[in-house]
């Protein structure tokens, strides 16, 4: 299971749809207990496809646009894992949308993929974030639908109840 904030997912969403009709691409850092995950922060990067920043092992599949491929560049990929060992967090996923399609992965997206990672996938249609599905890989590197949990953070109803018990 992975669980985000409402803010988290919209954060993704508004990535997504403001990336349309390219796909976005960002990662997620968090804390990780057994089988859970929980996400602390959302980092939102470039899409790096076919630009100079796309890794070496992509440069064979460079006749899709970034409408049908995402890479995250080396250069945000090592600025988030410093800043996850800074947080005391890890990196505990990668999202990214697909624009025009379903929120299932595809078969480029399980050939890349890393077993220790969840990925998180939002279909977007049209403009519009219509649906987002977690997946990781199972030990025959198969993807699995993950159930993704979402919290909203009531900070206001904290915040008042905080300032009417030390009053």
């Amino acid at each position: 299971m992975i669980q985000l904030t409402h803010s988290h997912l919209q954060t993704i969403y508004t990535h997504a749809e403001n990336a349309y009709p390219e796909e976005c691409c960002g990662i997620l850092l968090g804390t990780i207990v057994g089988d859970n995950k929980r996400c602390i922060k959302v980092i939102t990067t470039s899409n790096a496809w076919n630009t100079e920043e796309t890794p070496e092992a992509f440069t064979h599949s460079q006749e899709y646009g970034r409408n049908k491929r995402y890479t995250i560049s080396p250069k945000d990929l090592l600025q988030a894992q410093k800043q996850a060992r800074e947080d005391s967090l890890s990196i505990i996923g990668i999202f990214h949308s697909h624009t025009d399609n379903p929120a299932i992965p595809s078969e480029f997206d399980r050939e890349y993929a890393w077993q220790e990672y969840c990925y998180i996938i939002v279909s977007v249609q049209k403009g519009r974030a219509v649906d987002i599905k977690s997946w990781y890989l199972d030990d025959n590197h198969q993807f699995q639908q993950q159930k993704l949990f979402s919290t909203k953070i009531f900070i206001n109803f904290c915040k008042d109840t905080i300032s009417k018990a030390t009053v």
